[in-house]
């Protein structure tokens, strides 16, 4: 065996609500394949509804890994599912299988083909620091000083994410020098995967009417519950799981400060706004294949994304 050789992976991509989850499944069947889940919210355990897991049922019949590895007041950095991941694919491999990688997380394929360091400083209590900041004078208090610290990071980070704020600040306050300049500077580490990217698009339309959809039938099946028990049970309403669009909506909604009408179409509008990231992401991953499900027969397009899987998986180009 040539010890240069990469080893090859099959990847889908795209944005939330195009169809993503059962394409994967009707692939993974074709190609023998156990699915890496590359999903930054479904690592974690409890948050059911409101991630949109796959029923056990389907994760028996075809092994799934990195879904419920963590409880929701446990930290998860990207770095930690590229470790994570790579020990899942070595053994799927090991099992004669094929690792099919399965998400909408761009920074988590990132991290897995070494665009991030690991070795960026941590430290607890500047965390709960800037936690502590949030809660004093909000997180639009926290984006102001990213923006003035490191403009090209905060055009690249949503005003309401806490989680990539506190971390580009965490770096920032504790280095001296702004998260940009680490990711220009840091060692490239060199990806042992060779992976081959589908994927799945759809009109905005169709994608909006989707992600619509989907977000009235979570509301109607158990969401609100799901977000309650959780506060029930002592988690916080800061943890970063329970920032999310969706969650943060429904624990206002709890607390009397929105209608449930209202929560929902605030996750509605989250939903669609990162919709439109998570493609800004996509479209400079390579090398892919793309199907857009307004124009292509899904059944064709699944033919087509198997033949091009088993060339790749082969070491066979195009």
């Amino acid at each position: 065996m040539d010890i240069d050789k990469k080893i090859p992976v099959i990847a889908i991509i795209g944005p939330t609500a195009v169809g993503k989850t059962a394409f994967s499944l009707k692939l993974a069947r074709s190609l023998d394949a156990e699915i890496v889940s590359v999903d930054s919210r479904q690592v974690y355990r409890y948050l059911d509804v409101g991630t949109d897991k796959v029923d056990l049922k389907t994760r028996k019949e075809i092994l799934h890994h990195l879904i419920d590895i963590v409880d929701p007041d446990q930290v998860f950095s990207a770095a930690d599912f590229s470790a994570q991941a790579s020990d899942a694919i070595e053994r799927i491999r090991a099992r004669g299988r094929t690792p099919l990688l399965i998400g909408g997380t761009p920074f988590y394929y990132k991290a897995l083909c070494g665009s991030l360091s690991d070795d960026l400083p941590k430290d607890e209590a500047m965390r709960m620091t800037l936690e502590g900041e949030i809660s004093e004078h909000g997180l639009a208090f926290l984006y102001d000083e990213l923006t003035l610290a490191d403009s090209v990071a905060a055009s690249k980070i949503h005003q309401n994410d806490p989680v990539r704020i506190m971390r580009a600040l965490e770096i920032y306050r504790l280095t001296g020098k702004p998260i940009t300049w680490w990711y220009e500077h840091q060692k490239k580490i060199t990806t042992p995967y060779d992976i081959f990217y589908i994927g799945l698009i759809r009109g905005r339309a169709t994608l909006y009417a989707n992600i619509e959809k989907r977000a009235a039938a979570q509301f109607d099946n158990g969401y609100p519950e799901e977000v309650e028990w959780l506060l029930l049970k002592g988690y916080s309403q800061k943890l970063p799981a329970l920032q999310g669009f969706g969650y943060r909506e429904l624990v206002k909604y709890i607390q009397g400060q929105c209608s449930l009408e209202e929560a929902l179409n605030g996750d509605v509008k989250s939903t669609k706004a990162f919709s439109r990231r998570q493609m800004t992401w996509f479209k400079h991953f390579e090398p892919a294949v793309w199907y857009d499900f307004d124009t292509v027969d899904i059944a064709a397009a699944l033919d087509d994304a198997l033949r091009r899987s088993e060339k790749h998986m082969e070491g066979v180009s195009e």
